[in-house]
């Protein structure tokens, strides 16, 4: 099939491009003309599949209606995936305009037979003290971020999309880790770096926190799963073990054989150096790795349930500590990380 990826340039997307390749689909890889597309394979054929380039913005219609021509599957990947940016508007005009955007040129474009949006945890709120599933709504009592706040107005937007008839498939990822492009995507990675680095010699909190980990090659495998196997207007949560950072530090220790941090940072002094960054960037121009926000995140849990993915989907997630493994293997090959 002919397959368009929005985002094709980023973390997710780039991975999701090869995937689909290896298994002989001619992908579009929509992109900006500034993107680093360096981690897209070489345009053109190939024993596998084929790569073409589409460029454009997301919020630009018409780009986006071009790019959807002639394909029968539209993955939309695309999407602003900072806890904080300077101008917070961006974060509507992309995840939601986008969106928008793709869905009305999928009706438009007579060959799309299945659009998989692939949101985020994020759009079905914390789960203080439970295990969520697909049937969970965001109360929209407060949000963390700008980001959540986006994502939660653009899965109303998708299932509303589902009701009125699109062939919409919506599938929501953990807190992604994994090989590849170390952007705020892969926070994981960018955490481990600061951990081993020195920069982050403590726990952030006392482990209360709780998030579900999914690796980046297996949020594609369920990707594609869904593109395969998933239900018109299904909600999937391809997430993984629910965990705590100060577990994600654990194992990392145990995996490398150095010792444990032997002290938390208590969160406001988090908040305070996140603060303290955020007026940083807005001089350099530099996003932060620790913002106010993103503290907001940490202050509560985001545990799901993937159960329906496995049955239905045939997803399968890895275990946290294999991940891990990969993870800091690959980053000490990157020379990121010592031990």
């Amino acid at each position: 099939m002919k397959v368009l990826v929005t985002g094709a340039s980023g973390y997710l997307g780039g991975r999701l491009c090869h995937a689909l390749l290896r298994h002989g689909h001619v992908v579009r890889a929509f992109v900006r003309r500034s993107s680093d597309i360096s981690c897209l394979p070489p345009v053109g054929g190939g024993d596998d599949g084929a790569l073409e380039l589409a460029y454009g913005d997301v919020t630009e219609y018409r780009a986006v209606l071009a790019a959807c021509d002639g394909c029968q599957v539209v993955f939309h990947v695309a999407a602003l995936v900072e806890p904080w940016l300077a101008d917070p508007s961006r974060f509507l005009s992309v995840n939601v305009g986008g969106l928008k955007n793709v869905l009305q040129a999928v009706k438009e474009t007579k060959t799309v037979e299945k659009l998989i949006y692939t949101s985020s945890f994020f759009a079905l709120g914390s789960t203080d003290g439970y295990v969520a599933d697909e049937s969970q709504i965001h109360p929209e009592k407060f949000f963390c971020t700008e980001y959540e706040r986006s994502k939660v107005v653009a899965d109303k937007i998708a299932l509303q999309a589902a009701v009125e008839g699109s062939p919409i498939v919506v599938v929501y990822p953990g807190v992604i880790y994994g090989p590849g492009k170390v952007t705020a995507g892969n926070i994981v990675a960018r955490m481990l770096i600061e951990r081993f680095n020195g920069r982050l010699p403590g726990y952030v909190g006392y482990g209360n926190d709780k998030c579900s980990f999914s690796h980046v090659d297996d949020v594609v495998e369920g990707q594609m799963a869904a593109m395969n196997k998933g239900r018109l207007g299904e909600r999937y949560l391809l997430t993984g073990e629910n965990a705590s950072f100060k577990l994600v530090f654990d194992l990392a220790a145990v995996i490398t054989g150095t010792k444990k941090p032997w002290f938390n940072i208590p969160m406001w002094v988090i908040d305070v150096y996140g603060w303290a960054s955020v007026l940083f960037a807005r001089i350099t121009g530099n996003l932060p790795l620790i913002s106010p926000p993103a503290v907001q995140v940490l202050r509560h849990q985001w545990a799901y349930s993937c159960e329906k993915a496995k049955v239905e989907l045939g997803y399968n997630p890895r275990s946290l500590k294999e991940g891990l493994a990969e993870v800091l293997a690959w980053l000490k090959t990157l020379g990121s990380i010592h031990y």
